[in-house]
């Protein structure tokens, strides 16, 4: 169980555990004041959709798993939430899923292991590897589902980067490079992506430890809403 400033994530169902990966692009991810729907491609416990229903309070969450358990781990947790009159989740892939309406923000924290070796539960292989869900699809899946003023928001390993920009078929709005420390190696990196041009990306880094055994700053306000011990 991972408790939060206010919901709490039960994970013990799902295969794929909280981590910082989905409380960083939650909190990162932007939307216009007229954001009315948003989706979470891969909600695996939810995570992720009760950050959105959490900074988003006008709006409706739909959060999309594949895997069953995890489906049904997100629903205990929502649920649970303060906001489970505007948090729905739907078992099914991504490539399936047909709404009625789009969506004016998509987040999803994907299944990115390519090189990765491919363990044995199943379930933790579709969530962790793009056997179930590559980039080209994560990326076709979001311009389909996407509003026309919609913002698309995606947390990807920093070397990946690059493969995502080119699979989408959107424009790249924004950029967030992420370090656990000053000195360290870019480990991951936030994509925004638009429908339509707005000019050059908005590009900035992030460091997530001080080098002194805290946190950075500029991570402890993004993510203070959320975590405990901030």
């Amino acid at each position: 169980m991972f408790r939060f400033k206010q919901f709490t994530v039960r994970q013990e169902g799902s295969a794929m555990k909280v981590g910082t990966d989905g409380v960083l692009v939650g909190a990162w991810a932007s939307a216009g004041d007229g954001c009315r729907r948003i989706l979470d491609i891969g909600t695996g416990t939810g995570l992720i959709a009760l950050i959105a229903a959490q900074r988003f309070p006008s709006a409706d969450v739909v959060g999309v798993e594949i895997d069953a358990d995890s489906a049904a781990q997100a629903r205990e947790n929502v649920a649970a939430s303060p906001w489970s009159n505007r948090i729905d989740i739907v078992c099914t892939a991504v490539q399936d899923y047909t709404p009625d309406e789009r969506f004016d923000l998509i987040i999803s924290n994907p299944p990115y292991f390519d090189n990765s070796l491919v363990c044995p539960d199943k379930g933790r292989t579709a969530a962790r590897h793009t056997v179930s869900l590559n980039f080209a699809e994560l990326a076709a899946a979001a311009e389909r589902l996407l509003a026309d003023g919609g913002r698309f928001a995606v947390i990807v390993p920093a070397d990946a980067a690059r493969a995502v920009i080119m699979a989408a078929r959107l424009h790249l709005v924004r950029r967030c490079d992420v370090r656990t420390k000053p000195s360290g190696v870019f480990k991951r990196t936030m994509l925004e992506f638009a429908k339509r041009f707005e000019g050059a990306a908005e590009c900035s880094e992030l460091t997530i430890g001080d080098g002194a055994g805290g946190y950075d700053d500029e991570y402890r306000c993004l993510t203070g809403d959320f975590y405990l011990k901030f």
